[in-house]
């Protein structure tokens, strides 16, 4: 049986093929427990690229797993990127997803070489998580599946998106990083003021401001 890859530790060596990463002190906020729910938080500076965070979540006495990887690159001008693979008892999901961000548009091949290993999961069921505020700047390229069984595939999948993101990240054109900031700051507040279920989940156990400053501060590097 395939054990699932640590995403956040494979996205770590990934990106130090190219960059230094420094971590950030994270205080309390690296560990949280609540109501037999687990939040560990990693956050750190990529080196003159912009901010790296893994949040892995545990509940049901670990019959509910979710690790969450940001990557939110202020001095590339490439899109934020996101991605989540949450087992709750045996089915998984996993979704790595490209949101538009830039100050300049993304070229057309970038996105076709992040289409073509969403295409090799073609055969797998799509997970349709309905309508969320940010559709329009999420680029079609971006990937969300689900299904019992499929760990392998979905650790593939999910590292030949990150792999390929780390290597964009390496070759891509400097950008003013205020300028780029501002635009993932902007995509962090939405978040926090449309309250999906894990920023509403988090505000529960933890209060409003600790659950806006993982997310804006740890999470995307714009507290």
């Amino acid at each position: 049986m395939h054990k699932h890859t640590d995403l956040g530790q494979y996205t770590k060596a990934s990106l130090e093929r190219y960059f230094t990463l420094v971590p950030k002190d994270l205080g309390e906020d690296a560990h949280r427990a609540k109501r037999g729910m687990t939040f560990d938080t990693e956050a750190f500076e990529i080196s003159g690229i912009g901010h790296f965070c893994v949040m892995r979540m545990r509940a049901f006495l670990g019959l509910m797993k979710m690790e969450t990887v940001v990557i939110a690159p202020f001095e590339a001008d490439l899109p934020l990127f996101n991605a989540d693979w949450v087992n709750a008892f045996g089915n998984e999901t996993q979704i790595a997803e490209l949101y538009d961000v830039q100050l300049e548009p993304w070229p057309g091949e970038s996105q076709k070489a992040f289409e073509k290993i969403k295409a090799g999961c073609a055969d797998l069921g799509d997970y349709d998580a309905g309508k969320h505020w940010y559709d329009e700047i999420l680029y079609p390229c971006s990937f969300h599946k689900k299904g019992k069984g499929l760990t392998e595939r979905f650790d593939r999948a999910a590292e030949a998106y990150i792999d390929l993101f780390a290597k964009e990240l390496s070759g891509a054109e400097k950008c003013p990083a205020d300028q780029k900031r501002e635009r993932v700051r902007a995509f962090a507040r939405k978040l926090v003021e449309n309250d999906g279920p894990a920023v509403s989940m988090m505000a529960k156990l933890f209060g409003a401001e600790t659950m806006k400053r993982i997310v804006l501060k740890h999470m995307y590097g714009v507290g």
